[in-house]
Parts: C-alpha cells; structure tokens; sequence
C-alpha cells in the first residue's frame, strides 16, 4: 500500500469562515477578577450592578461584565461577615492584546460604586483585587 503525499496543497477559507473563527477567539477570552470586600460595621451589605464594565485605561473602551458569582445583583444585597469579608468573582469579556491596564469600574446612579483604578494587564488575565 502506498501513501501519496501532496506537499504543494493550498487551503483556501472562505472570508465569512475566517471572520467567524476570529469571532469564537475573542469570544473564548476572558478576564477574571477575584474580588475581597472587608466589613467595617455590623450589618454591611454589598451588590454589584450589571452596568460594571472594565475601562481600557488607553482607549476608553468599555468592556460589560459577562458573569458575577458569589455577590447578589442590585437591587439585592449580600451581607458582609462582621470582622471577615466577602469574596467574590466577576467575568468579563477579554481585551484585546494591545490593553496593558484597566480600570474596573461599577457605573451606577448613586454614590459608593466599585472602583479599582490602573490594572496591569497580565498574562493569564486573572486577577485579585480588594475593594
């Protein structure tokens, strides 16, 4: 039995298949952030709004959180143990390659939101923050 090999044999991909490849790359990024909020009273409460983006600190591009996990959305609220903290996590979309810091910010209608200014950008994309 014999095997032919063909060394001079193009591939050619039709544009919708490239751009739809290029589409399931970004898509399949993301950015984790680890967050730790620290009670300072009795009965503190936290919430995340879904109006929390990711800020390209260069272009000012805004990135929506995908995914929150271990805190409740606004209007509830996730109490904070008195002397401990709550930790929680927030997924995002990824950035592109040429972001090298970010800012996380909580866009919301009144005073208090989350903010972490200046992020280096990483290369695992993984991050751990205390607010």
């Amino acid at each position: 039995m014999s095997v032919v090999v063909e060394e001079d044999v193009k591939v050619e991909i039709c544009k919708e298949l490239k751009n739809e490849l290029l589409l399931l790359q970004v898509e399949e990024q993301q950015v984790i952030i680890h967050c730790a909020i620290y009670a300072q009273d009795f009965g503190d409460a936290a919430r995340i709004w879904k109006s929390t983006y990711l800020i390209d600190q260069a272009t000012g591009t805004k990135y929506q959180m995908s995914f929150a996990d271990g805190i409740s959305f606004a209007p509830h609220w996730t109490v904070i143990p008195f002397n401990g903290s709550l930790e929680f996590t927030l997924i995002f979309k990824g950035l592109p390659k040429q972001c090298t810091s970010f800012d996380l910010v909580e866009l919301i209608p009144e005073e208090g939101g989350f903010e972490v200014r200046n992020i280096k950008r990483n290369n695992s994309d993984v991050y751990h923050v205390t607010i």
